[in-house]
């Protein structure tokens, strides 16, 4: 995956979906992105549903917004392709909302796959894109997610870090933790099989000890 001039071609471009897959686990994202592999649990199935009834192509007029939907989104300096479910024009500034199933709750990965969307907007459509919403489908409310300095810096190294897992085509070891649960790819993973134990974990760690202060 080269770089030209700044700019990623066509065929170098990343699936934005990628992205919040690397953010959740590179495991999964190397599972899915590298290794083609896919399944469905009743957490995807309930995500791929609110999708879908927010992901019909259309211009709509809400209350005075003008409303994108499905809105096909790139950027060529970060080397991303997607598209957002929903876009409002609040007069000339896009507001994009991505719907979430489950309950209203901050998630680092959500936040930042959606200033990946506002970061698109933003080369696209040359106006500032200062904040976003994720709207959480079980509760029906909105979460506003300021893309501030820090949450962009994320996204750079995020993007960065993701690039180079792609790049080498490797799978990353398991981590068999809280996010497994909710995970579809558990039976080709298997964390609870490749995942080193605690107890050797904390013996690799302690053979790079050398017992002096850094």
């Amino acid at each position: 995956m080269g770089e030209r001039d700044g700019l990623w071609e066509d065929h170098e471009l990343v699936p934005l979906s990628a992205l919040e897959h690397f953010s959740y686990c590179p495991r999964q994202a190397a599972l899915i992105h590298v290794e083609a592999v896919w399944d469905e649990n009743v957490f995807t199935l309930r995500g791929r549903m609110v999708h879908e009834a927010a992901d019909l192509p259309g211009t709509e007029l809400r209350e005075g917004l003008r409303v994108e939907r499905a809105l096909p989104l790139y950027s060529r300096r970060l080397g991303l392709v997607g598209r957002a479910d929903v876009v409002e024009f609040h007069g000339e500034v896009p507001y994009p909302v991505d719907y979430k199933h489950g309950p209203r709750r901050r998630r680092e990965h959500d936040d930042l796959q959606l200033c990946a969307q506002a970061v698109c907007l933003e080369e696209m459509l040359g106006v500032p894109v200062p904040r976003g919403a994720i709207f959480h489908a079980s509760s029906q409310r909105r979460r506003e997610v300021e893309f501030d300095a820090p949450l962009r810096r994320r996204l750079e190294e995020a993007v960065t870090a993701l690039r180079q897992l792609l790049g080498q085509a490797l799978l990353p070891p398991a981590v068999h933790d809280a996010r497994c649960r909710h995970c579809s790819l558990m039976d080709a993973c298997l964390p609870g099989a490749t995942a080193p134990s605690s107890r050797l974990r904390r013996y690799l760690a302690g053979l790079w000890q050398t017992g002096e202060e850094p």
